[in-house]
């Protein structure tokens, strides 16, 4: 895969800390433009690699720009401590023009560094919610490009994977490995960096970063470092795709009739107290008659608690009204008001491709209570799931005191059948979740993915099927060292199983499989756990997706060159609830002691019909190195698959499914395969 390894470009770089009898340099504007503007490439890659991944690729660019941009010291000349200390003259002798023009320009190129490792690290705090936020942690004013996305060249999977291993990092350590391996400094001028651009511990920083640069036993790259030269993370060099021009349309008229109705409500509404009921529990909805009646707390519909017994099918349609105020009118009356006409105080979020509109008639009470001292109530109204949180004395919002908080969550729920409708998030604390399970599930369990060989934890649930919290691996983290899921057993169920589902930061967690596209079977299989282990820690790609199932199947195993043993190449599938916007992921597995040490990513892409029910087929390849040294360019396909050819940087041809190719170090190729019938079939991504 394409690596640019070329030596960094010059730069002056800071040295040891001065004596005493050092003297400081000053920084004027004069000279920290000219730092700025010799070494701009560079201070902007820094930037970027240090910036947080979660941004996007698309803000990282420009957010990097901006901070570069706006390093300048805001005086003439900047304060002492933002100069480098420079050495005192010996006794008897003159520093030469050239010298002191040197160190001028190094104190320079230090400071404007100084000051973009502290905006890039500000960018990555959170923000807290009495805490004025720093303006590195807006989103920049300038530059701004309207109705195009900047993202870098694309690199190799030795680029991305270096990605994903910065992006487990923290904010500190992302900058101490970077400080290593674009400026080339030592552990002593990264600690004095890190802790003069604000960083709590520069040393725990500097571990994790030496423990992240330390060569993985199945990647197939040794050393990260010089990969930081890439054009992967390299935001000067560019490329420019446009926005979503149909979603930008429908925006504008979207936009155009909103603005129309807001001035119609304004002067129709302007003067009814803001639009809140008699007794400002929440908003007045001013709908129909029909939609008024929707809303009625004592026409809710309740499902008795067996009626999932004689039911026809097993879903959502079934579940019974739980929870300890189910008989609360005034709460359901103010949910479902909420619902309706959320206040500009209510949180809404929704899965992708899922209506945010009021109920289209009575919806279903599925659960209403307290969950970790906030009030909830979930609704179903055949399409969604909502769930409705409070806390305080009734955060629809209001004028008399502090009303607390109020949280409003949609998710698409269509088509759901027993297996899919297993549970529900019924809450969130302290990075724990808590589920409502179904009420033909007879018991629930943690399991480890990270850790296949590990029995599963019991976990409790109280008489309304609520379970006891534990870990959500969505958690922001520093590594990917568990992967807590939740199994449940169905013995009395229409179907009985022990399944696994996953939390991915939404109200539906996703049921996790194992086995061909075409009968995918529950994880329970000793080697299906074991596979499990090393594909978990690439989940989070699928998180806040609208992620209804995660299947991974084993499609090929292939000898390695010069006997390193067998490997694996398993095909990851994420479906939505919605059909598009599936992904999927081909991964290599090398041989390892390690059960959970992570695959490799040969290739991936998104709402692709490959590795699923209506196209099974999947062709990848990636770039290994064997315990010898050497370089092999491997590729596999799915059974049936013949005549895998290599052509570009690799030059071969393999008459079975699976082809192993002499390869130079960072070397690309193309790669196709042919069916029985002749037909021809590309790699993945």
């Amino acid at each position: 895969m394409p690596r640019d390894n070329a030596a960094p470009a010059d730069a002056p770089t800071v040295s040891a800390p001065a004596p005493p009898a050092a003297r400081i340099i000053p920084v004027g504007l004069e000279q920290a433009e000219a730092a700025l503007v010799e070494h701009y490439p560079r201070l902007v890659r820094l930037a970027y690699l240090v910036l947080p991944p979660a941004l996007g690729r698309n803000r990282r660019v420009l957010t990097a720009h901006a901070l570069v941009q706006r390093s300048l010291p805001r005086g003439r000349t900047a304060v002492d401590g933002s100069g480098i200390p420079g050495q005192r003259d010996a006794p008897g002798t003159g520093a030469g023009t050239g010298a002191v023009v040197a160190e001028a320009r190094r104190a320079s190129y230090a400071y404007v560094r100084g000051r973009v490792l502290r905006q890039a690290l500000d960018a990555g705090r959170p923000l807290r919610r009495f805490a004025w936020p720093t303006r590195a942690q807006l989103p920049p004013l300038l530059p701004r490009v309207w109705g195009l996305r900047l993202f870098p060249r694309s690199g190799g999977a030795d680029e991305l994977a270096l990605d994903q291993r910065l992006s487990a990092l923290s904010g500190p350590a992302r900058a101490a490995f970077v400080l290593r391996g674009l400026e080339g400094l030592g552990d002593p001028a990264v600690r004095d960096l890190l802790t003069a651009a604000g960083a709590d511990d520069a040393d725990t920083a500097l571990r994790e970063a030496t423990d992240s640069a330390s060569p993985s036993p199945t990647s197939p790259t040794p050393g990260a470092e010089p990969l930081l030269h890439s054009t992967e993370f390299d935001p000067c060099s560019l490329q420019a795709r446009p926005t979503d021009l149909l979603r930008r349309r429908r925006y504008r008229r979207a936009t155009l009739a909103a603005t129309a109705t807001a001035l119609v409500c304004v002067a129709l509404f302007g003067v009814d107290g803001g639009g809140r009921a008699p007794d400002g529990s929440a908003p007045a909805f001013t709908g129909s008659p029909a939609a008024r009646s929707a809303l009625d707390p004592a026409k809710v519909r309740r499902v008795g608690p067996t009626a999932w017994r004689t039911a026809s099918r097993t879903d959502f349609s079934v579940w019974p009204a739980r929870g300890q105020l189910v008989t609360e009118a005034t709460l359901l009356r103010r949910a479902l008001a909420v619902w309706a006409q959320p206040g500009r105080a209510v949180h809404v979020s929704t899965t992708p491709a899922t209506p945010s509109g009021p109920p289209m008639g009575s919806p279903q009470l599925l659960y209403a209570g307290e969950v970790d001292g906030v009030r909830v109530v979930l609704f179903h109204d055949g399409l969604r799931v909502v769930r409705y949180a409070e806390t305080g004395d009734g955060g629809a919002g209001g004028d008399r005191g502090n009303r607390g908080l109020a949280a409003l969550d949609f998710a698409r729920t269509d088509g759901a059948d027993e297996a899919a409708s297993g549970a529900l998030v019924v809450g969130r604390s302290d990075d724990n979740v808590r589920y409502l399970t179904a009420p033909w599930v007879t018991g629930t369990a943690v399991r480890d993915l990270l850790a296949p060989a590990t029995p599963a934890r019991p976990l409790r649930r109280d008489a309304d099927g609520v379970t006891d919290p534990l870990p959500s691996p969505t958690a922001p983290r520093a590594s990917c060292r568990s992967w807590d899921t939740l199994e449940v057993s169905t013995a009395d169920a229409p179907s009985p199983a022990r399944r696994l589902l996953t939390d991915l930061g939404e109200l539906t967690p996703a049921r996790l499989t194992s086995g061909p596209p075409g009968s995918p079977e529950d994880v329970s299989a000793p080697a299906d756990r074991a596979a499990w282990a090393r594909t978990a820690c690439l989940l989070p790609s699928a998180r806040a997706g609208g992620v209804r199932s995660v299947n991974s199947w084993e499609f090929a195993r292939q000898p390695l060159p010069e006997s390193n043993g067998t490997a694996a190449w398993l095909c990851t599938r994420a479906e939505t609830w919605r059909g598009p916007g599936s992904r999927v992921l081909a991964q290599f597995q090398a041989p390892t002691r390690h059960p959970a040490a992570p695959a490799a990513l040969a290739a991936g892409a998104a709402d692709s019909p490959a590795c699923g029910t209506r196209d099974p087929r999947v062709l990848a390849g990636v770039l290994w190195k064997s315990r010898a040294g050497h370089w092999f360019l491997l590729a596999a396909g799915t059974p049936g698959l013949r005549a895998l050819t290599a052509t570009g940087g690799v030059s071969g041809t393999s008459r079975t499914n699976t082809l192993a190719l002499p390869a130079p170090e960072g070397a690309r190729a193309r790669l196709h395969g042919r069916t029985e019938d002749g037909r021809k079939v590309n790699s993945l991504g």
